[in-house]
């Protein structure tokens, strides 16, 4: 006989349908719960990308303006060729002494005595040292200029340029910074008299690198950047699209096939720096490239990069329905016919997608590119690929190591330039997906 045990007096019955409201009451308050939870991990990751955005921007939006100073420059005879031999010998305007012109030119807007030697080495350190090259530039392509006076606009020196900027602390202790007072008080003459202004500083997207803060640019890092997509583009592109349609459409399900997926999405998770191993090892030592080269650069990219080609390449394969293939194969068309008539072209948003993204992984990787020597101080264009080049996110690098104050300023401007390319490409992704994608 059961026994039926009644509840306990005065205490309320538990029903099935009560039980049932406390279910689902618990299962609601979970998912109230998880969505918190998902709200906080969002907001605390956009907390973090605003504060880094906020710093970057903060420090690097200074580096797109550039002091400058604008006064009457004399190209004097007697400094740049006293003996008159320019038409015989024109490389002696390459070796003038440029820098005392410029000198000469701003002491005299200051009125600096010429027999003040100690004011004078104090204007010197008014200019950027660049000068002797755009003065150069100046005489050298129209020599006519010696012996007048133009008005040129001359770079300040990084030291300048940080205290107009109110980068530098002016009220402290003069033995504290590296302005003087006399150097401060020509800096506001100049300025009242509108010489001494700031300019857009086209130099840092046209420049090579200086060890002057002032005279830097990303110009030559950008050379190098395009040069190495462009590499990575020919080759991944079709090498991984050619190896995603084998394996998806293709090659036999055996054990070495599965030996090459797993192999690819393994290859896809190994560390940057060990593909720059890689390449040292084989372009450098053993095929005998170049270091610094952006062709080693844009082959040890590639490397990087073919696992993501793939992989993005072979889920556009597989989103095309079967019905496709089997459409077409029932209408008659060879399955060559059929893949590449049919499901590549659908297959084409996702490829183009993920090959982008891929690019954009590349364009900012650092570790590989600093073993194979693209760390090199280089100030000069390449022309080719073969030629010793370095790339944006290594000039960043490079930058970041400077102990100029005026580099951290350029090293953030560099990082922005960095970021507006990898949104542009992202970007870029986004509108193609969207213009070609295709819902089944």
């Amino acid at each position: 006989m059961t026994d039926i045990v009644s509840p306990a007096t005065g205490a309320p019955a538990v029903t099935r349908a009560t039980r049932r409201d406390i279910g689902i009451k618990r299962r609601y308050a979970a998912e109230r719960r998880f969505r918190a939870y998902g709200m906080a991990a969002i907001s605390f990751g956009l907390i973090f990308l605003f504060l880094l955005l906020f710093s970057v921007v903060s420090k690097g939006y200074t580096a797109f303006q550039q002091t400058m100073i604008t006064v009457p420059v004399e190209f004097s005879e007697k400094i740049i060729d006293p003996k008159n031999e320019r038409a015989t010998n024109p490389a002696k305007l390459m070796t003038a002494n440029y820098p005392i012109i410029a000198r000469d030119a701003v002491a005299k807007v200051l009125g600096v005595a010429p027999t003040d030697k100690a004011g004078l080495r104090s204007v010197n350190l008014l200019i950027s040292d660049s000068v002797r090259t755009q003065l150069r530039d100046i005489v050298v392509a129209d020599p006519a200029v010696i012996g007048t006076t133009r008005t040129v606009t001359l770079l300040a020196s990084g030291d300048v340029d940080s205290a107009f900027k109110g980068q530098v602390d002016m009220s402290a202790d003069e033995a504290n910074r590296r302005i003087s007072n006399q150097q401060l008080g020509w800096m506001n003459q100049l300025a009242e008299s509108g010489q001494l202004a700031k300019h857009f500083n086209t130099g840092i997207f046209v420049n090579g690198n200086s060890s002057r803060p002032e005279a830097a640019g990303v110009g030559v890092a950008l050379i190098g950047s395009f040069y190495m997509m462009m590499i990575v583009l020919v080759l991944s592109l079709p090498i991984g699209v050619a190896a995603s349609i084998y394996l998806e459409e293709f090659a036999p399900k055996n054990r070495l096939t599965d030996l090459i997926e797993v192999n690819i999405n393994n290859l896809a998770a190994v560390p940057s720096i060990v593909y720059g191993l890689l390449g040292l090892s084989v372009f450098i030592n053993f095929m005998g490239f170049p270091r610094s080269a952006s062709l080693v650069g844009g082959l040890v990219l590639t490397l990087m990069t073919l696992p993501t080609i793939i992989i993005a390449t072979r889920a556009a394969l597989k989103a095309v329905p079967p019905s496709i293939r089997a459409a077409a194969l029932g209408l008659g068309a060879s399955k060559m016919q059929t893949i590449f008539h049919h499901v590549l072209p659908l297959a084409m948003p996702g490829i183009l997608t993920g090959t982008i993204i891929g690019l954009a992984h590349a364009l900012g990787e650092t570790a590989p590119l600093l073993l194979i020597g693209m760390v090199a101080f280089v100030a000069n264009y390449p022309t080719t690929p073969m030629d010793p080049s370095t790339a944006l996110p290594v000039q960043i690098y490079m930058w970041a190591n400077e102990a100029e104050r005026a580099f951290v300023e350029r090293t953030s401007g560099a990082i922005i330039i960095l970021l507006l390319f990898l949104i542009v490409m992202n970007v870029g992704a986004i509108l193609l997906r969207r213009r070609f994608e295709r819902r089944w």
